[in-house]
């Protein structure tokens, strides 16, 4: 058995002979996607919110890794940062966490994910050991499926949300309706946040992804580069490691009024609400420019096609643009078993540069 699953049994017994005082109270939302989840999942955090009593207070679990999305949600909402990697390796970092969710005494956890982890996210609702725990029919996945259905006693009920391939955004809408006994329609992608001030640019570019074969090649972004209309200031976003970790990019910067702008998503806000067009891989800043309002140009892969990207029709504001290639395999959520073309998803490299550039002139 793994040292982890020895403790959590430890802290599981020793927890059934203490004492927490008062009443539980406070409910726990526990919503363990990455950075662009969690843009979506604001657009529904009020609603879960609106299941607590009367002054209860409400608290969202999120990976360390999404908390530069934390500014999206609702300011009255406590905040639960967990390290999922130290959680699976750290014994101590582990019981440290489970002792702070054990003391928080709450009185209901919802887990917002279909996708559990039953030795992260589900171990995370035994260490808090709630009056009730409540969430969705976990997805399939073969390699937990034995933990996953021991894990079922877990939960008062659990929701069918519905079949795998079914937009996130949709899905978390279906679910707060079951729990709230509402019939409210999905929210559009849109989100209000305060006026800031910063710099400033007219098309802004986030060319780079984590998954490397996402991203459309250079001479793709050369070519749109050249079509916009001379004077416009254009910023090419990443993190400040992207481009040393993509070294072919450079070459965009040397093209007039193109600079690089590595700053954080929150101090990139006002940019993006003044930008006349962003264009972005299917990525967390494609979502937070769409949910401001920026006019938005999406060079997607077809691995999410039902699930994130493209969004819903109900759900998709005027200003979100998508293109992609639509492929017999479509909606393989990255589990590409066809050769990659150049470096890419073959579905990326079929993008289709002329439909690009039009959609640009449109839009500007």
């Amino acid at each position: 058995m793994k040292p982890f699953r020895i403790l959590d049994k430890f802290l599981s017994l020793k927890r059934r002979f203490s004492n927490r005082g008062d009443p539980a109270n406070g409910i726990l939302l526990i919503s363990a996607g990455g950075l662009g989840d969690t843009v979506l999942f604001s657009l529904l955090a009020s609603r879960f919110k609106s299941l607590a009593r009367d002054g209860e207070p409400v608290t969202v679990l999120l990976r360390n890794d999404a908390r530069k999305m934390a500014f999206l949600l609702p300011t009255d909402m406590g905040l639960e940062i967990v390290n999922f990697g130290d959680l699976r390796k750290s014994l101590s970092y582990r019981r440290k966490v489970a002792n702070r969710l054990f003391n928080a005494h709450y009185r209901l956890v919802i887990s917002t994910d279909q996708l559990r982890h039953p030795d992260l996210d589900e171990a995370l609702i035994k260490m808090a050991a709630p009056d009730e725990a409540i969430a969705m029919e976990p997805r399939s996945w073969p390699k937990y499926a034995a933990a996953l259905n021991a894990n079922r006693g877990l939960y008062s009920r659990l929701f069918d949300s519905g079949p795998d391939r079914l937009d996130k955004v949709v899905r978390w809408s279906n679910f707060a309706n079951w729990l709230a006994g509402t019939q409210t329609p999905p929210p559009k992608v849109q989100i209000a946040v305060e006026d800031r001030s910063g710099e400033t640019f007219d098309v802004l570019i986030q060319p780079f992804s984590a998954v490397a074969a996402k991203q459309s090649p250079v001479a793709l972004y050369r070519h749109i580069i050249k079509s916009l209309p001379q004077g416009m200031s254009i910023a090419l976003t990443g993190a400040p490691g992207d481009m040393a970790a993509n070294p072919d990019y450079q070459q965009l910067l040397s093209l007039p009024g193109v600079s690089f702008n590595s700053n954080g998503f929150e101090e990139l806000v006002p940019a993006l609400k003044a930008a006349r067009l962003v264009i972005s891989v299917d990525t967390a800043l494609m979502h937070l420019a769409v949910a401001l309002g920026a006019p938005t140009i999406c060079l997607a892969s077809a691995a999410y096609v039902g699930e994130i990207v493209p969004y819903a029709p109900e759900i998709t504001p005027d200003n979100a643009h998508f293109i992609y290639q639509s492929m017999d395999c479509e909606g393989c959520l990255g589990k590409c078993h066809l050769p990659p073309v150049e470096g890419m998803y073959p579905c990326v490299a079929e993008i289709d540069a002329d439909q690009v550039i039009a959609l640009c002139k449109e839009i500007l």
